[in-house]
């Protein structure tokens, strides 16, 4: 099993698509939501607090795939 790294961090929405995307090509991922935490705690946050988080054996296909994702967000 390898370690995890952090891969994107971006709004939960976001966050969630793209994991779902590596999801789909066969990459496991962690996804940490701070924004819920913090609310779970009674805190504030701030934007963009989500967090996903691949293997480092994952890292170059991930990469691709997430640089594509990024280009089609931005279209």
């Amino acid at each position: 099993m390898g370690t995890y790294v952090k891969l994107y961090t971006g709004t939960s929405i976001l966050t969630n698509r793209l994991a779902f995307l590596l999801n789909e090509a066969g990459i496991a991922t962690i996804t940490k939501n701070h924004d819920e935490s913090a609310r779970l705690a009674g805190f504030g946050t701030f934007q963009n607090s989500s967090e996903l988080l691949v293997q480092d054996h994952d890292l170059q296909e991930a990469y691709k795939i997430t640089e594509n994702f990024k280009k089609e967000i931005l279209k």
